[in-house]
């Protein structure tokens, strides 16, 4: 062994052995338990980032420690290839979209290597292949039969930059995710997915997700957005017409002051005025650019204009002028609304800005609301006042006499309502699986057979950035044979979303090589579904609400047999610099491959997960980068300063000294801590403490000298160390373990700690935050900062007051007191 710590070759030299012995390939084996460990696969952009480097480790260290606890575990990696991104690269770079992503695939799949991740290689999923979208295509055909996939007019979200379709999710403050165009509304014929249909079972089984951090678990039911209510049908006034509304409110029905429908609305054209045409349709292309998402309904100013038109209250007969308004969303609801200034806030605004009547028709106990006086509207409970047969009732019983009112007098419904729509899947670009659908002039929309599957996208295709899709310019492709008629025919030429691809990637990882089904059902029972999913809070709605729909649609048609994809979820934070995300704008970015050249990929691991929690943001530190190596050096160094003493320790063990005895208790508390916070908690960065003070211990050993006696004990020490350490730094720990003639790690057990030697005494420390009192915690005697510092994070009246700020020092007195500066 060379006595200078050399990262490139030995990393280089272990990541060979693993490629060759195919050391992390997985198979079915029912005598052990199993494990399905995934992070979030990537698009091959060509390059990682350290964003990926985080990712990729923080799941990479749960599988090596679950192989060592004898788990049998599969982890995967896989490329999200299709997409708007790839495309448009590729126009940029005057290449094909293909050779683009087969570069960068190959690019990434080398940087990935050389972090020395334990991925199972022999399953890797590329999904811009005609082997995995074949699969999609014919599930795309079962779900057209069952009515699921349907084709329909609609307002879309129409980036004018990318030429797309955009989803809803996919427009963000009024423009394009991808390019950050601005974004108009345009009626469009597109397939969507039948999402709605399974709108109250995701709703429902988000209360089984109980692996799911609870911020995203809102998320998904916020944007599900159940709420119960009724239908109303108010005539228009001169006009053979009724407007529809919908209301949580109905106890508010007799306040009503003005209507508001939505830009969109198809009665817009039908109930203005001529009078008030022009002024109708400037405000309504004005508001329609930006897209169907960028109102700002909560915080937005409300803004409106009257169509010249009256709606009649089925309930007071009154007339009530209509407004075209900026707050109300075609797609939620009926794109209508009854406004009730005086008990809702957004339709208070409006009113006040328009010079709208007020009305109190809900008194809160104890108080006597004037309209004249009012700064805002009452929206909580209260008895009904104005209310005509109603006045008195108490306002949620009044809920529910006037449906039965609505619901007698033949004026409306009773109704469960959700704010999620169907997913349009539509996109006119050319980089993604094609819709294998075809037209008719005789026979209509028909679906391409199965056995004609898959309709692949054709390679010698010219992108010119112009126009919808290129595949409509592409007349071997566009021209087809009706299957029914067998007469000519046209194919589809949008392409899906790339978000089916993500859908249901992780149920094809678990059958490589199937050519005749999408599955192998024993392999899925086996293995699905995923016990640890790791990716970003960004993915909270988008891929996750359509992964959990995807999966809902598969048992439907008989494929699997579970109801959700993923047991557990783990959201990383983002790595920043200077304060700010890492992005090429700001200049901030830290590129892996130079971390890596310098320091070695152990030290760019240890350091990601040393510096933060998993769920929190790392601030990128250069020190924090040296301290790692650092660490990994002085561990180097110790090991080869022993070497020739340790061949010296004989085989049979006698009577522990006090010496070792102390030793071996550093030892076992070590394994202890590093146990419990690895599986429990998945807290890396105490781990990596508790490491780090192991090692600083023996080296206090060394320097008051190791005798004979307590050389066992030590080494048991560093191998242990070495254990515990390798899913952080799995090559150097390797390496270092062969030197000491030890098995393979990657074939040990993970140690067990006696209980014996982990006792030990309890303190009571006080924290404080910027100096003034915050709480108080116990922790074992002797605990440094860190550990501390994470015990006092989980208290959550302490953590209250760190929540969100900056950690600048830890200041401890030890065994008494912490001072958190933040």
């Amino acid at each position: 062994m060379e006595e200078r710590y050399n990262p490139e070759q030995i990393e280089l030299h272990w990541q060979e052995v693993w490629n060759k012995e195919k050391t992390f390939a997985v198979k079915e084996d029912r005598t052990k338990g199993k494990f399905y460990l995934l992070e979030m696969f990537p698009y091959p952009s060509g390059r990682i980032h350290m964003g990926h480097v985080r990712n990729y480790t923080i799941g990479d260290v749960i599988a090596r420690y679950l192989k060592m606890t004898g788990k049998n575990v599969l982890h995967p990696m896989g490329w999200d290839a299709f997409g708007m991104p790839a495309e448009n690269a590729a126009l940029s770079h005057k290449t094909h979209p293909k050779d683009w992503v087969d570069s960068n695939i190959a690019n990434m799949k080398s940087q990935l290597k050389r972090l020395g991740l334990s991925y199972d290689w022999d399953r890797e999923v590329n999904t811009s292949v005609p082997s995995y979208y074949r699969w999609e295509q014919k599930f795309f055909i079962e779900m057209y039969k069952k009515g699921l996939a349907y084709r329909a007019k609609s307002a879309v979200n129409w980036c004018p930059h990318c030429t797309t379709v955009l989803a809803n999710e996919q427009v963000i403050d009024g423009k394009c995710w991808r390019c950050s165009t601005e974004v108009v509304i345009r009626e469009k014929e597109q397939w969507f997915l039948k999402i709605t249909a399974y709108a109250e079972e995701l709703l429902k089984d988000c209360d089984t997700l109980n692996g799911w951090p609870e911020r995203v678990i809102t998320m998904q039911k916020n944007w599900i957005g159940k709420s119960e209510g009724c239908e109303i049908l108010f005539r228009i006034d001169g006009l053979n017409e009724d407007l529809r509304i919908f209301t949580t409110r109905p106890d508010t029905v007799y306040g009503i002051t003005f209507m508001s429908i939505a830009p969109e609305h198809p009665l817009v054209e039908k109930i203005v005025t001529e009078q008030n045409r022009d002024t109708v349709h400037a405000f309504v292309d004005r508001i329609k650019k930006g897209g169907t998402k960028t109102r700002e309904i909560e915080i937005g100013e409300k803004e409106g204009v009257f169509t010249g038109r009256y709606a009649v209250s089925p309930f007071t007969g009154e007339k009530i002028p209509i407004y075209v308004a900026n707050f109300v969303l075609m797609e939620y609801g009926t794109g209508a609304i009854m406004a009730v200034p005086g008990h809702d806030q957004r339709d208070f605004e409006f009113a006040k800005k328009y010079g709208l009547n007020i009305k109190v028709v809900i008194q809160p106990d104890g108080q006597a609301l004037d309209p004249g006086t009012m700064k805002q509207a009452h929206e909580g409970s209260g008895t009904m006042v104005n209310s005509g047969q109603f006045t008195g009732t108490g306002n949620e019983q009044g809920k529910r006499l006037v449906i039965e009112k609505v619901v007698k007098e033949n004026i409306g419904t009773a109704k469960t309502n959700y704010k999620l729509r169907d997913w349009g899947i539509s996109r006119q670009r050319y980089w993604g699986a094609p819709i294998p659908m075809v037209y008719c002039a005789k026979d209509g929309i028909q679906p391409v057979p199965f056995d004609q599957l898959p309709v692949e996208l054709p390679m010698d295709i010219n992108i010119t950035g112009e126009g919808e899709s290129p595949l409509a310019r592409h007349e071997k492709f566009l021209n087809t044979i009706c299957p029914v008629c067998h007469g000519p025919a046209k194919r589809e030429t949008d392409t899906m979303d790339t978000f089916m691809e993500s859908s249901w990637y992780f149920e094809k990882y678990t059958s490589p090589g199937q050519n005749d089904r999408p599955f192998d059902k024993d392999a899925l029972a086996y293995w699905m579904p995923v016990d640890q999913y790791i990716g970003g809070i960004e993915h909270a709605i988008l891929h996750l609400l359509y992964a959990r729909f995807m999966t809902k649609v598969l048992r439907d048609l008989g494929y699997v047999q579970y109801d959700e994809p993923f047991s557990n979820l783990l959201t990383q934070g983002m790595v920043i610099k200077d304060g700010a995300k890492m992005s090429k704008s700001l200049g901030n970015i830290v590129d892996p491959e130079s971390i890596i050249k310098q320091y070695g990929a152990d030290t760019a691991r240890l350091f990601i997960l040393f510096a933060a929690p998993p769920e929190k943001d790392l601030e990128w530190s250069d020190k924090g980068v040296e301290g790692a190596r650092r660490f990994l050096d002085r561990l180097w160094r110790i090991i080869y300063k022993y070497m020739n003493r340790f061949k010296q320790i004989k085989t049979q063990r006698g009577n522990d000294d006090e010496g070792a005895l102390q030793i071996r208790r550093l030892t076992h508390k070590t394994i202890k801590r590093v146990t419990d916070d690895i599986s429990d908690r998945f807290h890396f960065n105490t781990c990596v403490s508790a490491l780090m003070e192991l090692l600083n211990g023996l080296y206090e050993l060394d320097e008051k000298g190791i005798q004979d006696a307590q050389l066992s004990a030590f080494k048991e020490a560093l191998d242990t160390l070495l254990i515990l350490l390798n899913p952080f730094a799995p090559h150097i720990t390797e390496q270092l373990n062969k030197e000491l003639g030890n098995l393979p790690i990657v074939t040990a057990v993970w140690p067990a700690y006696n209980q014996g030697l982990v006792h030990d005494n309890i303190v009571n420390i006080v924290i404080q935050v910027n100096g003034k009192l915050r709480g108080q915690i116990s922790v074992p005697e002797n605990s440094n900062e860190h550990t501390v510092f994470d015990r006092a994070s989980q208290d959550e009246k302490i953590n209250s007051h760190i929540s969100g700020k900056q950690v600048k020092r830890l200041i401890l007195v030890q065994n008494k007191l912490l001072n958190i500066v933040v």
